[in-house]
């Protein structure tokens, strides 16, 4: 323990603030490959240290950029604090501040369904905030994630991992492809699910971890409603889906959430094998849910949005 206490001591010492710091925990959780840590400080205050190899430093300080435009809009996140080069100029760090409460997928089952509808409205607010903010013209894409889909896709299907009777999705990705990317590109959350939100004690949410952040298609931050929050809570996935779009949505979004959700659940099972079986499985589950909430894709809209869901 001493030696630890040693060793992150000499990895941290030449961050600005670190004489304040009263304790250090690492935080084993998620599947980003950087490292993360509570910092406890003597005043009793909580920070969240994010570290990265070096040769990351250009790609974390444009997320760091991107943290602060985030930053202005007001609602309640990881608020960036420093960023720099720390072990004697061998990694990278991010200091954000700490957003207490529980993960929100921990919280929802346990609220009434009309708390869970106010709690996706509020997420959904929050997501439409973050599209809001104009794109520098540096940050546009040069092209569309078009092919790169149709190259994972492909990837699924030469693999051994195939689900049954999954001719419907792939063929509804293949035809309706060039339906994604129709609207301007945005600075996207990229990993917005209640997995990376957090109920406050306030009763309101927070947003974390940023790391996953692009600019790109608006509706492509929706799969991950599907792949990620409809187990856990119909009225919240409704509620975020309705206040984006002001309780008005548009016919075309359905067939652009469909085409992301099925390749999403095809392709997923394939990026889970290099994690193992267990993660595998539980891809595969996300899948079979998905193609039952599409009817195997015959239909866009999924059978467990309700328009009248409003409570």
């Amino acid at each position: 323990m001493e030696q630890m206490k040693q060793n992150q001591a000499e990895m941290f010492v030449d961050i600005p603030g670190f004489e304040n710091w009263e304790d250090v925990k690492e935080i084993n959780k998620g599947w980003s490959d950087d490292k993360k840590y509570l910092i406890h400080t003597k005043n009793g205050e909580k920070r969240l240290l994010r570290t990265y190899s070096i040769e990351g430093y250009e790609c974390k300080k444009k997320e760091y950029e991107i943290i602060k435009k985030y930053a202005k809009l007001g609602f309640p996140m990881s608020m960036p604090i420093s960023f720099g080069t720390c072990n004697q100029g061998k990694n990278v760090y991010m200091l954000l501040s700490w957003v207490e409460g529980e993960d929100l997928e921990e919280t929802l089952p346990k609220l009434s369904k009309k708390e869970q509808y106010e709690l996706g409205r509020s997420a959904g607010r929050i997501l439409k905030a973050i599209h809001s903010i104009a794109v520098e013209e540096e940050d546009k894409p040069k092209q569309t994630k078009r092919e790169k889909k149709l190259l994972q896709l492909q990837r699924y299907e030469e693999s051994d991992l195939r689900v049954p009777d999954d001719e419907n999705a792939i063929a509804y990705v293949k035809n309706n492809i060039h339906k994604i990317w129709s609207k301007p590109a945005v600075y996207q959350h990229g990993d917005f699910h209640p997995g990376n939100l957090i109920y406050m004690p306030s009763g309101k949410i927070g947003v974390i971890d940023f790391n996953r952040w692009e600019v790109g298609d608006p509706y492509e931050e929706f799969y991950k409603v599907e792949s990620f929050a409809t187990g856990l809570s119909i009225p919240y996935c409704v509620g975020q889906i309705d206040a984006y779009f002001d309780d008005n949505v548009p016919e075309e979004f359905w067939e652009v959430l469909a085409v992301y959700s099925a390749q999403a659940a095809l392709f997923s099972i394939k990026w889970a094998e290099k994690f193992g079986q267990a993660d595998i499985d539980n891809m595969t589950a996300v899948c079979l849910a998905t193609m039952e909430h599409f009817d195997n894709f015959k239909r866009c809209k999924p059978l467990w949005y309700d328009e009248t869901m409003k409570f």
